[in-house]
């Protein structure tokens, strides 16, 4: 039995996927609950486990769209820590901050990577059906209503870890004598500051993102605010982290998306991706400034209410 996917089906999938991708709630976990809960045809085309199924193409192709908008959203931040990066080929020296973070974000990637080729299609096989999936987004939920609850926040003064007179110098000091730059930047130069091993942990965080309905954006945030980070600056990490993974996941997976079997969803693949990069950019646009002054706790909420739902619901229809 050959499965189609339609141009509706693929729209709404781009959607949620371009949303869910980068807020703190899964968007693999979605991508499984809500043609399950649909049920119908939707289910039948839409099914991640069946054999032989489409559907995963699909999301490969969202997933690189989700990553093309990252790109541009930080476009600015990814000039500067590219040419960082290249300025430590040419003189193997760490000479600016965007050079150092630039390394922290490579050596943070390599965890997820060497996971994801190990675990993917295993996680995804055994796990990639509803009620494991429910069991897993209320998990998300009660780890980010966690960190919030366990999180100390005091009224101290804070500190950030910024750049002494030596440009490959790092030191905790005072807030005040943080350089006036762009906000940006400024986000950028206090990220440069993690220890490599600080950034190797919340990197490693994202591997827990294989499990369908544990959030990437939400592990990874969650890892940077137990090591002490600032809301924003966590987020921030986390999105410049997920860029060059879900990018890397896409390309290579994009083959499939070409398989002659896949030929007849090349259509609504396109039309779900461009809704998928439009949406994602307008998602991280929104939770850059969100985080700001807001915390985890209503995606949390949110979680826990549709993991319970879903496993309540799942578990009784069998």
């Amino acid at each position: 039995m050959v499965m189609a996917i339609t141009y509706l089906e693929s729209i709404v999938v781009g959607a949620l996927q371009g949303v869910s991708e980068l807020f703190p709630v899964s968007s693999l976990g979605h991508s499984i609950l809500l043609p399950a809960w649909i049920g119908g045809q939707w289910g039948r085309d839409l099914d991640m486990s069946a054999k032989d199924s489409p559907y995963l193409a699909l999301l490969v192709a969202m997933h690189v769209a989700t990553a093309l908008a990252l790109v541009i959203f930080f476009r600015r931040d990814w000039v500067r820590i590219l040419g960082g990066l290249w300025d430590v080929l040419r003189t193997r020296k760490i000479r600016t901050p965007e050079a150092r973070l630039g390394v922290l974000l490579v050596l943070a990637t390599i965890p997820v990577g060497l996971a994801g080729l190990v675990l993917e299609k295993a996680v995804r096989n055994y796990l990639g059906t509803p009620i494991p999936t429910s069991i897993f987004l209320a998990l998300n939920g009660f780890v980010l209503l966690g960190s919030e609850l366990l999180r100390k926040r005091d009224n101290k003064r804070a500190t950030v870890l910024v750049p002494s007179r030596h440009a490959a110098d790092w030191s905790v000091q005072d807030t005040t004598v943080l350089p006036i730059l762009d906000s940006d930047r400024a986000s950028d130069v206090r990220l440069s500051g993690l220890g490599i091993k600080d950034a190797m942990v919340i990197g490693s965080a994202q591997i827990a993102a294989l499990f369908p309905g544990i959030s990437r954006s939400g592990s990874t945030i969650v890892a940077g605010l137990f090591k002490g980070m600032k809301h924003e600056d966590a987020a921030r990490f986390a999105f410049l982290l997920a860029t060059p993974v879900i990018l890397a996941a896409g390309v290579l997976k994009t083959p499939e998306l070409f398989k002659p079997a896949n030929h007849d969803i090349l259509g609504p693949a396109l039309a779900g991706s461009v809704v998928a990069g439009i949406l994602a950019y307008v998602s991280v646009k929104f939770l850059v400034k969100y985080f700001e002054t807001k915390t985890l706790t209503p995606f949390a909420l949110y979680c826990l209410v549709i993991g319970f739902a879903s496993l309540g619901y799942f578990t009784l229809r069998g």
